[in-house]
C-alpha cells in the first residue's frame, strides 16, 4: 500500500519538474516572441513554479487520503496506531509481571 502512495508522490514530483522545464521554455519563447523583459519572464516562471508546488502538495494530500481510506477498508492500522498498541501491551505485561512477583506467598494457604 505504501508503494501506491510513493508512486503518487513521485508522479506529482515528476509533473512539477516537467512544469518547471516547460515554464522555462515558455519564458524563453515569450522573451523572443513577445519581447518581455528578463524580470517579467522570471516573475512568470515563479508563478508557474508556485502553481506546480501547490499542485504537488494537493496531489500528495489526495494520495495520502486515498491510502488511508484503503487501509481502513482493509482493516489495517497505521504505524502510529500499531506503535501505540505495542507500548500499551508492553506496559500491561510489565504490570502483570510486577503483580505476579509482588503477591504474598501465604495466598496459597487461603
Amino acid at each position: 500500500m505504501f508503494e501506491l502512495f510513493e508512486k503518487a508522490v513521485l508522479t506529482a514530483l515528476g509533473a512539477a519538474a516537467i512544469t518547471q522545464k516547460k515554464g522555462e521554455e515558455m519564458v524563453q519563447e515569450m522573451k523572443s516572441r513577445y519581447k518581455i523583459s528578463e524580470e517579467e519572464g522570471r516573475a512568470f516562471l515563479e508563478r508557474i513554479q508556485e502553481m506546480a508546488r501547490t499542485g504537488q502538495q494537493k496531489s500528495a494530500e489526495m494520495a495520502e487520503t486515498e491510502v488511508k481510506k484503503a487501509l481502513d477498508r482493509m482493516g489495517m492500522v497505521s504505524r502510529e496506531e500499531f506503535e501505540k498498541l505495542e507500548r500499551r501491551v508492553k506496559t500491561l505485561e510489565a504490570l502483570q509481571a510486577q503483580s505476579a512477583t509482588s503477591q504474598p506467598e501465604d495466598e496459597c494457604l487461603g
